[in-house]
């Protein structure tokens, strides 16, 4: 390890020498301590949600580590929302808003304290991508270490997690579930500690990013309160103090190949639609490019492999116990659907990581699918396109027996709204409801909507009733949705001029999200639109709404060349 680092640097060359070691001689720094690594550890713990409330000790074993390798370990916060809390509200607006937040905070501590090397710890959906892209500007050695997923919940034999709650909503208010049982769920859904449990947006994050190299093999499918993780991290310590001493960085890392296997195992575990969104913005950090067309073109060659809720049967755990993403890779490797060249945070490349992982799945679990026998021959996440979304939108099409509908537009100007029609028996199967002004700028914020599509899966109308926003999806939404519909109704996209009854046609086979409307009645619709007034002009959800842009273009704020 160079005796000189970035930090002891830059005090040397500058003027400020003796003040700036003054600062930390008060923190109980000696002289020989500024010949050591500087390294940042982003602690994402808080007791906000149970995704992030066992962090600390995850924290403490870094920080331990650290120091007994020989660096010095600098700790500052990165705050989360929980969108599983947050759902249905308007604090969800503040959701996507928190990864800008988290990714600023990552970028400034880093860049400001001259760091030179960052651990980033983290539990909930945001802090993934936020955590991602603030490594990414900030380019100095850096490796992600995740939380881990929640252990499942056990009620009359079966596995709940958090889905499971917001369906039973909609069955106890179908009457097809008693009041105790709903009493029941809510209680046993979430046991302790970790994120929520199925493949959503935190385990597929998560396993994207081993995927990716920027994370530890095995590390994205640890349970957080089992003690493996533990040790984990005090391995990812010391890889990247490795890291620092070879200068290995996150954009020598995160090329696009790179982002290909990625998305190829995104595509393989059946991943959440929001990791379209997120890996639009992690590339745009990387400067590397990639567009919501190269999420389609993965798709046509790479199988969906596992069997993981929402839409299959099994957990994150089950899937860390039947051989993890490791083993998802090392089929999609020898089936030649990764670059195995890729360099990962380990300094090996991606298919040295592997070779020591058997070919083909064990014969004794069911969770993941051998090559030859997938669950569906081509991935789940479609980029839908059609004169409703030019730019492209997103639907998840695993666990539906036919993605087509043509039915009449039930309109909503906010989630509210809809789900109070929903809760009222007032959607009924053949109709597709128009949930719009959700988008990043309209929100502002993009919320997901997994109340109202949760709403409908309990009801039973998950097959029936289509349903498309500007707005997102949760991780744990499935059925005949659509989401990121760009360009968005407040930037005057053709969802904003949906009128109620107006026939809509979804069709995932043809990649069509289509308004059956004459071209002469949308031109006179368009000549009578005018631009809402924003709903929030201060604050962050006031900055989110004056920059963000286009989901199509991964609602970043940092795209200043596109208006």
């Amino acid at each position: 390890m160079s005796s000189m680092n970035r930090r002891s640097k830059n005090i040397t060359e500058g003027v400020a020498r003796a003040p700036n070691r003054s600062m930390y001689y008060a923190m109980g720094y000696e002289p020989g301590d500024f010949a050591k690594p500087m390294i940042g550890v982003a602690n994402g713990h808080s007791t906000i949600t149970p995704c992030n409330s066992g962090l600390q000790r995850l924290a403490d074993a870094a920080i331990d580590a650290l120091e007994q390798a020989g660096a010095n370990a600098q700790v500052f916060g990165t705050p989360t929302i929980s969108d599983g809390m947050a759902m249905g509200t308007e604090g969800m607006k503040y959701s996507l808003v928190s990864r800008e937040v988290i990714a600023d905070c990552v970028e400034t501590c880093v860049g400001g304290q001259w760091m030179d090397g960052v651990l980033v710890i983290g539990g909930c959906d945001k802090n993934m991508p936020g955590g991602m892209m603030g490594m990414l500007r900030a380019n100095v050695p850096a490796l992600y270490v995740y939380g881990g997923t929640i252990l499942p919940g056990r009620y009359k034999g079966q596995d709940l997690n958090i889905v499971s709650v917001f369906e039973a909503v909609g069955q106890f208010s179908a009457g097809r579930m008693s009041e105790e049982d709903f009493c029941q769920i809510e209680r046993c859904a979430i046991p302790g500690n970790g994120s929520c449990g199925g493949m959503y947006t935190a385990n597929t994050m998560s396993s994207a990013f081993e995927a990716l190299g920027m994370s530890l093999p095995y590390s994205s499918t640890m349970a957080n309160v089992e003690d493996e993780i533990v040790g984990n991290v005090r391995r990812a310590a010391a890889v990247l103090i490795e890291a620092v001493r070879k200068d290995l960085k996150p954009r020598d890392i995160v090329t696009k190949q790179a982002i290909e296997n990625a998305v190829a195992v995104i595509m393989a575990i059946g991943g959440s639609t929001n990791a379209v969104l997120h890996f639009l913005a992690i590339a745009h950090a990387a400067g590397v490019s990639w567009t919501i067309d190269d999420f389609e073109r993965m798709r046509k060659k790479v199988p969906v492999l596992c069997d993981l809720k929402p839409s299959g049967r099994f957990m994150a755990i089950d899937l860390h116990r039947a051989g993890g993403i490791p083993q998802v890779m090392k089929v999609l490797l020898k089936a030649g659907l990764l670059h195995g060249q890729c360099m990962t945070i380990t300094g090996q490349t991606l298919e040295q990581v592997l070779a020591e992982v058997p070919d083909v799945p064990r014969k004794d679990q069911e969770v993941i699918r051998a090559i030859g026998e997938p669950m569906y021959a081509q991935g789940h996440l479609a980029i839908l396109k059609g004169n409703l979304s030019p730019e492209g939108s997103v639907a998840k099409i695993t666990g539906l027996k036919n993605p087509v509908i043509t039915g009449p537009a039930r309109v909503f100007d906010d989630e509210q709204s809809a789900l109070a029609a929903i809760m009222a028996g007032k959607i009924e199967p053949g109709d597709v409801m128009v949930l719009r002004y959700l988008g990043p700028r309209g929100g502002p914020g993009m919320p997901e909507m997994l109340a109202p599509t949760s709403a409908l899966i309990g009801q039973g109308l998950g097959e029936t009733v289509g349903l498309i926003t500007d707005g997102r999806f949760s991780g744990g939404t499935w059925g005949m949705v659509v989401g990121h519909v760009a360009p968005e109704a407040y930037a005057g996209g053709l969802i904003a001029l949906v009128h109620e009854g107006d026939s809509i046609t979804i069709d995932a086979h043809r990649l069509l999200l289509q308004l059956n409307v004459a071209d002469a009645e949308i031109a006179k619709r368009r000549a009578a639109w005018r631009t809402p007034a924003p709903r929030y002009t201060r604050g962050v959800l006031g900055k989110f709404w004056k920059n963000a842009s286009s989901a199509s273009a991964g609602a970043v704020l940092d795209l200043y060349d596109e208006r």
